[in-house]
């Protein structure tokens, strides 16, 4: 069966739901964003809010927000991460509170509420055939994928070689799983994903 992505309909459904939703929760996300933006500073000794390049919409590449868990630079080596994840840092990965300034991305257009996360270079754009459906929706702050695997790290972690692990295994499942959801694409599914994933 060939895949068929969203309708012109089904985006704009979408977006309105995204900018509704964003637009009401960020009065109240602010107060808390300002204060764990100067924990994180506190915590890691840089700059709170961290910025980097991901994969998004077409295959173009735009800047995701996320408040600073890690001290030094962000990579795959799992146990590099551990090394540098502060406990302030660790608390925030786990709660994925490290992530409410991508409510901003949402605003700006780069990312849905819902869909598959962003990655970096290496993935998503080496996408071919199907696969790369993927890239005709915005990448999402959480989705199937990222509810099955909220515990990607402590997975990776336990693996002998987490890089390949990651390629071979859960990569794959991902780009499974992400093609499930446009197929299956409803309003209704996008509000089960993030109420599952505020009481996961």
């Amino acid at each position: 069966m060939t895949l068929q992505p969203l309708t012109r309909r089904q985006m704009l459904i979408k977006r309105t739901f995204d900018l509704s939703i964003s637009i009401l929760l960020l009065p109240f996300a602010i107060i808390p964003l300002i204060l764990l933006l100067v924990m994180a500073r506190i915590s890691t000794g840089a700059p709170g809010l961290f910025v980097q390049q991901r994969v998004g919409k077409d295959g173009v590449l735009f800047p995701v927000y996320k408040i600073r868990s890690l001290k030094g630079s962000y990579h795959m080596d799992i146990h590099a991460i551990q090394q540098s994840e502060t406990s302030f840092g660790r608390w925030l990965r786990k709660s994925k509170l490290d992530e409410i300034p991508q409510l901003f991305n949402v605003l700006k257009g780069d990312m849905s509420l819902v869909g598959p996360r962003p990655d970096v270079e290496g993935y998503a754009d080496r996408l071919t055939g199907e696969d790369r459906i993927i890239l005709t929706v915005r990448p999402g702050i959480t989705g199937p994928a990222t509810l099955k695997y909220k515990d990607e790290d402590r997975l990776l972690a336990q693996q002998q070689d987490p890089m390949d692990y990651n390629d071979r295994v859960i990569w794959p499942d991902k780009v499974a799983i992400n093609k499930q959801y446009i197929q299956d694409w409803s309003l209704k599914s996008d509000v089960y994903y993030l109420w599952a994933s505020v009481f996961a």
